[in-house]
């Protein structure tokens, strides 16, 4: 017989974590996640493991990667999952809103980048 992947292993109480990191009950991160409170339940307690469509839904629903739930990165707030909310959002709008969408986040990048400046006592 062989022996389960770490990865595998580790995903109970990884679920288990996110869902109270997010103070959110099993009823809670089901109707999130739109399953049975049973199957959160389940997940938790290692009694079934998630099909690939549960773990994104579960994933959206904590707003962690599924990478973070199956083990493979350690910090429950990876950019990914962020990262890929953030790309199919972006990808919905039209060129000239995209443009914008450019426009501000490099705004945003200066300013973050005069902030540290400014904190790291240099000039501007």
């Amino acid at each position: 017989m062989s022996k389960s992947s770490p990865s595998v292993d580790i995903f109970p109480a990884r679920l288990r974590r996110a869902r109270e990191a997010r103070q959110l009950s099993q009823g809670d991160l089901a109707k999130r996640a739109a399953l049975q409170v049973s199957a959160i339940s389940h997940f938790e307690t290692g009694g079934r493991k998630p099909s690939f469509d549960n773990l994104k839904k579960l994933a959206e629903a904590l707003n962690v990667s599924t990478d973070y739930l199956l083990g493979r990165v350690s910090k429950m707030n990876a950019v990914s999952s962020s990262a890929d909310k953030l790309h199919r959002q972006y990808a919905g709008l039209p060129s000239e809103l995209q443009e914008m969408a450019d426009d501000f986040m490099e705004m945003l990048a200066k300013k973050a980048k005069e902030k540290r400046r400014g904190e790291n006592g240099e000039d501007r």
